[in-house]
């Protein structure tokens, strides 16, 4: 029996991968590699190249390696992007979401662990976020998410269809091997450790009048081991007969932009300079998880995630791989 990992070439999803090969479980990986990176994964991987809405291509894994469960990365993760091309989100992440999921319960595969987000919570109104927050998006990403959950609810009261949804807060390190490598990079700290790398350093910070501190947006960031591990819980609360559910992965405590710059000229020691730039569109101020009910529900306490050893283990890891993995 094996586990499919949907998208399992993309950042989070190699790093799971590496974590579960560790653990002594059997894998198979299947990536359109629009977003991944083959090299992310050791070649003895099992591996296929293609959609996760190809049903032929499903049933052709689930009978070659008799799967059991799957955890689902494979989506396209990008606010800006969405907002400017809406109808490929939700093709990619809604239309071929439905049409992986009818083919694991084609399959017999009754257990699934969700990649979701906090921007199925749209503009907060309480922080830290708890998952009874209303969820209401304010871009196709947070929709194209949010109707996946539905999708499994769904399937979960006709088909027994067990899952857990994991809403992460924002992804952020590095493990030895895997790392964060996007093209072009939107995400805060590899922008910065792209611009200390550079000279002169330099990086964008988008507004710096927002209700907080030092005026820049706070968010919560969680070491990607932190979140592969979060994953593989879920997957054993599910095997162990555990209830579908939704839970937050965050720290419950978040840093500025002006924090994290400075937490990574330290790390790096170089003299990295902000460009102010106008503030984005539905940025909100805080971002922050209340994370009580993943500890409660997995028994998962995030032990990587203070913000020096996140920049720490993201910087060494570029600093091995100026060019991600193109080089």
């Amino acid at each position: 029996m094996a586990i499919l990992v949907a998208g399992g070439a993309g950042y989070i999803g190699s790093v799971t991968v590496e974590l579960l090969r560790g653990a002594g479980e059997r894998v198979v990986v299947l990536d359109n590699l629009v977003r991944g990176h083959r090299p992310s994964l050791d070649a003895n991987v099992p591996f296929y190249q293609g959609n996760i809405g190809d049903r032929t291509l499903l049933a052709r894994i689930a009978a070659e390696h008799q799967l059991e469960s799957c955890i689902h990365f494979a989506a396209v993760t990008f606010v800006g992007e969405s907002v400017k091309n809406p109808a490929w989100y939700y093709e990619n992440n809604v239309e071929q979401g439905i049409a992986l999921m009818s083919a694991l319960v084609e399959a017999g595969v009754r257990r699934v662990v969700f990649s979701s987000t906090a921007a199925t919570y749209g503009e907060p109104q309480h922080v830290p976020i708890s998952e009874s927050e209303p969820q209401w998006p304010v871009n196709p990403y947070g929709w194209s998410k949010l109707f996946m959950e539905r999708l499994l609810h769904s399937f979960d009261v006709a088909y027994a269809l067990k899952f857990v949804s994991l809403r992460y807060f924002n992804a952020a390190g590095a493990t030895e091997k895997c790392g964060e490598h996007h093209d072009p990079e939107s995400h805060l700290i590899p922008c910065i450790l792209q611009a200390a790398a550079k000279a002169p350093p330099e990086v964008a910070v988008f507004g710096k009048n927002y209700p907080t501190p030092d005026g820049t947006p706070i968010r919560d960031y969680v070491h990607v081991v932190d979140l592969a591990d979060a994953h593989i819980r879920a997957l054993g609360h599910l095997r162990c007969g555990g209830a579908s559910d939704y839970l937050n992965l965050g720290t419950g405590h978040g840093y500025s932009v002006l924090e994290v710059i400075e937490t990574a000229r330290q790390v790096t020691g170089r003299d990295i300079r902000i460009r102010l730039e106008p503030p984005r569109a539905g940025d909100p101020p805080r971002l922050v998880a209340d994370p009580t009910k993943s500890k409660s529900v997995l028994g998962w306490v995030p032990t990587k995630s203070d913000l020096r050893s996140i920049i720490d283990s993201a910087w060494r890891w570029h600093q091995r791989h100026p060019r991600g993995y193109d080089s």
